[in-house]
Order: C-alpha cells, then structure tokens, then sequence
C-alpha cells in the first residue's frame, strides 16, 4: 500500500510540474478592459503609497521598511485570529480527552498571541527609533 501510495505521488507531482510549466494556449484576452483598469489601479495606490513612506522617513530603505511593516501589520491580524481559533479547536474541544493535544493548543494560542502583539508593536518601534520622540 506504502509502494502504491509513494507511486501515485511522485506522478502527481511529474504531472503537477508538467502541467505548471506548459504554456497554456487559451483566449488571446484573458483579461478584460474593465479587470485591467482596477489592477492598474490598485497597482496606482501601492505605488502612491510606497512614495508617501518614502517621503515621511525621507529614506528609500526606511520608507520600505516602514511600507512593509505596515503590510504586516494589516495581514498579522486575520492570521492570528485564526490560529488562535485553531488552538482553541485543539485546546477545548479535541483536548478534553487527550492532554497533550491540550497542551499543544495552549502552546499555539500562546504563539499566535505573542505574533500578533510583535506585529502590532514594530511598527511603532520602528517609527519611534527613526523619527525619535518628537511630541
């Protein structure tokens, strides 16, 4: 069963690089005018405002940096929610009968919280360290 289970991975895995890297030969417009206006748009906004950055740190790195974690910041939240909805899954509900399913959704809840205070807090820290205490 191992032998078959290991066969049928590896061809879908030949399979999988095959298909991934044929060109596919579809319409010619696959995208259409109104599509390729909202990404030219919001293409638009992340660039206005990757320049805003760089015009407030007056630095092209510390401009990035602060874009990327503002970035992070934004995307730490949906993300930690979520595993800490997993660990409590682990914790609450599958932990009642077996503690060290118990203890490992302790220990993810614990992880995502401390990632979401981290991704909280940097960004503040990275404004106060380059800007300085300006009040």
């Amino acid at each position: 069963m191992k032998k078959v289970f290991l066969i049928v991975t590896i061809l879908a895995i030949i399979m999988g690089t095959f298909l991934c890297t044929t060109k596919v030969y579809g319409a010619e417009k696959a995208i259409d005018d109104s599509t390729e206006s909202k990404i030219i748009e919001l293409k638009e906004n992340a660039t206005n405002s990757l320049e805003d950055y760089k015009e407030k740190y007056g630095s092209d790195a510390y401009g990035l940096v602060a874009y990327i974690l503002n970035l992070v910041r934004i995307y730490s939240i949906p993300l930690c929610f979520l595993g800490i909805a997993i660990g409590a899954i682990y914790q609450y509900i599958i932990g009642i009968r077996r503690l060290d399913v118990r203890d490992k959704g302790f220990n993810l809840i614990i992880a995502f919280v401390t990632l979401l205070v981290i991704a909280q807090v940097l960004p503040l820290v990275f404004t106060i360290v380059t800007k300085g205490w300006v009040l």
